[in-house]
């Protein structure tokens, strides 16, 4: 009985965690195009631009969504405070630095410079058992980035 309970309780989380949210996007008499996106993705929506504005859309979306998902726990002060500390930390030279070794985070598919300059700030401020790399991985492959330019516009 126990593990009917556990297949029931797993294939409910799966359910939760991989759903789906559709909405019609346009439409006419012949077709309809229907806009997928992931529910987790839904829900950081609007935290990630509450803290997008609170910032005067400085930051990008992908790293707001990445420091309130992964490592801000869904707070948005933590996270609005633990991207004030990484903006002073970059100002401090760390950017030059990165350039030097951005060629291995583009060979590892991490393309987004401010996620890869993220992870290094977390994995030196934080002392993370993982290297840059396999944080930026994690971030970039995982579960995607989810953001792209035509969010900026649609949320300003």
């Amino acid at each position: 009985m126990n593990v009917k309970f556990c297949l029931q309780d797993d294939e409910k989380t799966h359910k939760e965690e991989y759903a789906w949210n559709a909405k019609v996007e346009n439409e006419d008499e012949y077709t309809q195009m229907i806009l997928l996106t992931w529910v987790k993705y839904d829900q950081y929506i609007q935290q990630t631009m509450q803290i997008s504005a609170m910032w005067n859309h400085q930051i990008d979306l992908n790293l707001i969504y990445g420091a309130l998902n992964y490592y801000c726990k869904k707070d948005v002060n933590q996270t609005s405070e633990l991207l004030s500390k990484f903006e002073q930390w970059k100002c401090q030279n760390n950017e030059q630095k990165y350039k030097e070794i951005m060629d291995e985070f583009v060979k590892g598919r991490c393309c987004n410079n401010q996620i890869n300059l993220f992870c290094i700030f977390l994995a030196k401020k934080k002392r993370l058992r993982y290297n840059t790399i396999e944080i930026a991985k994690v971030v970039t492959i995982q579960n995607g980035l989810p953001f792209v330019e035509k969010d900026k516009k649609n949320y300003k």
